[in-house]
């Protein structure tokens, strides 16, 4: 029975167009979707935008646009972004839409049935950005200013209703201690423990007087507020409170089916949320906890947090004009551990890109294509039966040792291993055998050394496919290999299947004879 494996990200304000802080947390979720995809798993993944928000509605009004045609118009834009990354969601929520208002009702109304949200007021200090609450210690410990935003939070006073969020203090840390994986990386799970140890209190989690947003049930003059809200569209995009024919209603068949979440992804400013709130409010309204929540750095710029409100973003368009999908891919996912922090700079994306990508894979590539388009009109004959030759030693160790660093979202650690096991070796091959030169005084020596060097070529394309989706398929797709494309698994990378008869390069050729060059020199 195949295996299901439901993957989230964090859903994002829509009130400007993203950028590559954002797209690192897609990115990251992406090549684990593809990654399990190709693992043989039944994946969903979803991503969304967070439009009840103060900030949106504000953002809809100062552009004299009505907010629903504003959100609907934002979604548009952020799916256009994640496509031209290849991002491979299933599923694109809007916080906005009947489906999420509906199961967003139905579990608030329920948890208030359980007895775990109460009236009062509160007052506190108030950062807009963040359009929630900030402690005194969090406020002194920044200078005054919100740490995330850099503004003087306001003090703010009003009545609301309550999550008893305290009353979860005990069954939280059990809750840690027999699920040592729950939160990820392992730096992220000290910080949570000492939160709910030491300052987990009752939250606010509605907003009286505005009207844009989700009404609470039970008190309609109040909607719903901003994370008490967002965290449900993991249970509201999958079915949550629909029947299978639409209606708002019992638990439907596809949340059956896809609840808990394998993993979510989300940036580690928003761990808190995630690890605390969100599995409190599960076991309100008696569901299951998410099997993992993984808690990604950020991006930077000089050393600074990217972000809208500093200032200081890059937007992906910017850096795919110069380096393409796949080349934004590379360097992100090899630069920036997805579990700590990245630093961007255009100069290091040149090197990286021309070093990594140009000089060792792509010229691998057309060293060895060139070689036998030229001398032997595409086809390596007499190859049928031959295995190639050890330029990669312990084949299956190197996967599996590349598998472990996927599954445990060490994506640049992943990459080194390609390049160091797989790629390097094969060019030092190259170097070493000189087959420009051999082809001149041997073509059948010459013919076993190209022979050769398509094995690491047909092994890298595979590894490499949940990061660069279009020039992994293009370097497979030049050769006749006979699994297809769309079938491979890293399996398939050490238990090698059967091969045709005879090589063949069956790539596209251009108008000088050659295959085009797969990573063009950024100058």
């Amino acid at each position: 029975m195949t295996r299901k494996f439901f993957i989230t990200t964090a859903i994002d304000y829509p009130n400007s167009r993203p950028h590559i802080g954002t797209a690192f947390e897609k990115i990251g979720a992406d090549v684990q979707a593809r990654y399990r995809r190709m693992e043989g798993y039944d994946v969903h993944f979803l991503m969304g935008n967070d439009e009840n928000t103060v900030k949106v509605s504000r953002r809809a009004a100062e552009l004299k646009r009505d907010t629903q045609e504003y959100c609907n118009d934002m979604a548009n834009q952020f799916k256009e972004v994640w496509r031209a990354l290849d991002i491979s969601f299933d599923d694109f929520i809007q916080t906005s839409e009947p489906r999420h208002h509906a199961g967003c009702q139905k579990f608030i109304q329920k948890v208030f049935d359980n007895g775990y949200i109460y009236k009062g007021s509160y007052d506190g200090l108030y950062c807009d950005g963040c359009e929630g609450f900030k402690t005194e210690k969090e406020v002194k410990e920044a200078g005054g200013v919100c740490p995330d935003h850099k503004v003087a939070p306001v003090v703010r006073q009003e009545p609301c209703y309550f999550f008893a969020l305290s009353k979860f203090q005990d069954r939280l840390l059990e809750y840690y201690e027999k699920n040592a994986d729950f939160i990820q990386p392992d730096s992220r799970r000290n910080e949570i423990v000492t939160l709910v140890k030491t300052e987990l209190r009752d939250v606010n989690i509605t907003r009286l007087g505005q009207q844009w947003g989700i009404r609470v049930p039970f008190d309609p003059e109040f909607t719903i507020y901003v994370w008490f809200d967002a965290l449900l569209n993991y249970i509201t995009a999958i079915g949550y409170c629909s029947k299978p024919n639409g209606d708002a209603g019992a638990v439907g068949m596809s949340f059956e089916k896809w609840w808990p979440a394998d993993i979510h992804f989300i940036g580690k400013d928003i761990t808190r949320f995630h690890c605390a709130l969100w599995p409190a409010m599960c076991f309100a309204a008696g569901i299951e906890v998410p099997t993992l929540v993984y808690g990604h750095g950020f991006i930077t710029s000089g050393g600074e947090k990217m972000s809208k409100t500093l200032g200081n973003i890059v937007e992906p368009h910017e850096v795919t004009a110069i380096a393409g999908a796949d080349g934004y891919r590379y360097y992100f996912m090899r630069e920036c551990p997805f579990p700590g922090d990245g630093d961007f700079s255009w100069d290091r994306l040149k090197i990286v890109f021309n070093s990594d990508l140009g000089k060792n894979l792509g010229n691998l590539l057309s060293r060895v294509t060139t070689l036998i388009v030229s001398n032997y009109s595409c086809v390596l004959d007499g190859t049928a039966g031959q295995t190639p030759s050890p330029i990669v030693l312990n084949l299956a160790n190197v996967v599996k040792e590349v598998r472990g660093h996927m599954e445990a979202c060490q994506y640049n650690i992943a990459l080194e291993r390609i390049w160091r096991q797989i790629l390097d070796p094969a060019n030092q091959y190259v170097d070493k055998n000189e087959p420009w030169k051999l082809v001149k005084t041997d073509k059948d020596a010459t013919r076993l050394v190209l022979f050769n060097l398509i094995e690491p070529l047909r092994a890298a394309a595979i590894l490499l496919k949940p990061v660069l989706v279009r020039s992994s398929e293009t370097i497979y797709r030049s050769f006749n290999f006979t699994q297809p494309w769309e079938k491979v698994s890293y399996a398939d990378v050490a238990n090698r299947p059967a091969q045709a008869d005879d090589m063949r390069v069956i790539a596209k050729l251009d108008e000088r004879g050659k295959v085009p060059p797969l990573f063009p020199v950024i100058k």
